[in-house]
């Protein structure tokens, strides 16, 4: 019997923040790909490894977590003043599910990098040494992303010194701005799609939780880690290995999904898993990280912990600290409370791999809060590079 040989297609493995993904130009991939439905979903499946009942992703470029179950699809821009358009799709590991809805902030660092190598970006505003400016079209959630990218003898510069909590080894400072992050971009609504700060939460099996909803960088609910039962402090193993507390945190997710209006019922929460996100939070606390460093409760305003696709996050996503960021420069949010309360432009925040710091400047206008941007620095680097290859029949 004859068979036919493996498909290969360009691709270049990236890591961009605390995350790494399959990245492709949309050009080279097989042209039914090139639009989005079934067959470019279940291309992307099968480049990542899903669905694998086995959890482990062994067949495919996938890692296994939500950080690592990523692909990224660029192509030039069609967007005035825009150099790439980024389109993200969070690959579902058990599932054959590709959620478009959202976008990753830690891979949104890698999308410079990898435009100005690939002949994206016009050689013209690509300097030979210093900064080059790419303005990104993030195309899931309509939003611009501004990304400096360091350049060396006409290369992106991908080592230095900078370290990033979350990532082993140091790189290249990527500084990341998220331009007007606060607007869900679909329908121009409001930060706070109920209207309110902090609402009331009523939640079946678990009871009625204060709790910020917030549309910024990424739909997220946080609620207060004592609360639920938690100090703030607990890394990945605590929650992830505890059946019954990851069950309680989708619940959640999905009752605050609802109340967001990001769906109508709780049932169609199990098809849209990458948001919203699920955070709680805790004034600052001394604990020692998951690389074994003491994360000092003075260096830090507060303890957030995420939850991604199911599970606790080992870092922070980067969309997460978008609202991270915007909720604690708004006075009353529990974010901005468990920071200390008052008026902030910046918080650091520790997380389970360390912390971070991220910057957004809220002003009230006309009753409405509105946040022009977000920065944050990351670094990104390229893994490795070629083809990825897939059965014939892959898609």
């Amino acid at each position: 019997m004859t068979h036919k040989p493996q498909i290969k297609i360009p691709a270049t493995y990236m890591r961009g923040g605390t995350s790494k993904g399959t990245f492709f130009k949309l050009t080279d991939l097989p042209e039914p790909c090139q639009v989005p439905g079934q067959a470019r979903d279940k291309l992307l499946l099968r480049v990542v490894g899903s669905p694998d009942p086995y959890g482990a992703q062994i067949d495919g470029m996938g890692g296994a977590t939500s950080s690592t179950s990523k692909t990224v699809i660029l192509s030039k821009s069609e967007q005035p003043g825009h150099d790439v358009d980024y389109l993200f799709g969070q690959v579902s590991i058990d599932k054959a599910f590709v959620d478009w809805s959202g976008n990753c902030g830690n891979l949104s660092a890698a999308v410079g990098p990898f435009a100005i190598s690939n002949g994206l970006i016009d050689p013209a505003r690509v300097p030979k040494d210093g900064l080059c400016e790419v303005r990104i079209w993030q195309a899931n959630i309509k939003k611009t992303i501004i990304a400096q990218v360091p350049m060396s003898n006409g290369e992106v510069q991908e080592t230095g010194d900078f370290e990033l909590d979350g990532v082993t080894f140091p790189a290249a400072e990527i500084q990341v701005e998220f331009v007007d992050p606060a607007d869900d971009g679909e329908d121009g609504g409001s930060i706070f799609p109920t209207g309110k700060l902090v609402d009331d939460l009523a939640v079946p099996g678990v009871g009625t939780l204060k709790a910020t909803m917030i549309n910024a960088g990424i739909p997220t609910i946080f609620i207060n880690a004592d609360a639920i039962g938690y100090s703030g402090t607990e890394l990945r193993d605590a929650i992830n290995n505890d059946a019954k507390a990851l069950a309680m945190f989708e619940t959640i997710r999905a009752y605050g999904a609802v109340r967001m209006g990001l769906i109508q019922d709780i049932a169609e929460a199990a098809q849209r898993q990458h948001t919203p996100k699920v955070a709680f939070v805790a004034p600052a606390k001394t604990y020692t990280s998951s690389s074994g460093k003491a994360v000092e409760a003075g260096d830090i305003d507060l303890c957030v912990r995420a939850l991604s696709m199911g599970k606790l996050h080992h870092a922070m996503m980067g969309t997460a600290a978008v609202a991270i960021g915007t909720a604690a420069a708004i006075p009353g949010t529990l974010v901005n409370l468990a920071a200390g309360g008052g008026d902030r432009e910046a918080v650091r925040f520790g997380h389970p791999s360390g912390s971070l710091k991220v910057g957004a400047e809220a002003k009230l206008i006309d009753g409405e809060w509105v946040v022009k941007k977000a920065i944050m620095s990351r670094s990104a680097r390229v893994l490795m590079s070629g083809a990825v290859h897939v059965p014939w029949d892959a898609f």
